[in-house]
């Protein structure tokens, strides 16, 4: 298979299911930016980090790959492919739920930063919420799982969490937020 088709040299790409679409359409901004999240988070990955944020990464990665699907596939078409559930989010929850035991709790706003790994996954998380942004953009024009939305908006808290989660495993102490005026 080659990597170049040269299908897309006039500024349009075909969803799942064969539907030609602009490569500036809403659809394509949201799960574009799913797909730069999924990047971002491979970085955070390739740094040194605990095994079970390594494990949560590689499962929240493989999540993504489904996710990119299911917005890349209008309801309506009949292309069979697997979408987001809410079994993903309930992994979210309870990844997170894990995490805030072992973490001590938010007296103040943190700036983002830590440990590489930590600081990565703070910058994956505005990615996460710009891609939950460009989401609903994409549901106020076409219909589409309303489970994406709530997806992408569990994983920024989730990334919010593994955040703190890698910096405490690290041995680094947040900073806290503390207004000049």
């Amino acid at each position: 298979m080659k990597i170049y088709t040269k299908k897309g040299d006039t500024g349009n790409t075909s969803l799942f299911g064969g539907q030609q679409v602009s490569k500036s359409s809403a659809r394509i901004n949201s799960y574009g930016t799913v797909d730069e999240l999924n990047s971002i988070l491979g970085v955070a990955s390739s740094y040194k980090t605990s095994p079970e944020t390594k494990e949560m990464l590689d499962i929240v990665q493989a999540q993504l790959f489904v996710l990119g699907a299911d917005l890349a596939t209008p309801e309506s078409t009949n292309a069979r492919i697997s979408r987001i559930s809410e079994a993903e989010i309930e992994y979210l929850e309870k990844q997170i739920d894990k995490m805030e035991e072992q973490l001590p709790p938010l007296k103040n706003f943190i700036l983002p930063g830590g440990s590489q790994a930590g600081a990565v996954l703070h910058s994956a998380r505005t990615v996460c919420r710009r891609a939950e942004r460009l989401t609903v953009d994409c549901n106020n024009e076409e219909k589409i799982s309303g489970l994406t939305i709530k997806y992408l908006n569990r994983l920024s808290d989730f990334l919010f969490v593994l955040a703190r989660f890698e910096n405490h495993k690290a041995g680094i102490v947040e900073t806290p937020w503390i207004p000049t005026r």
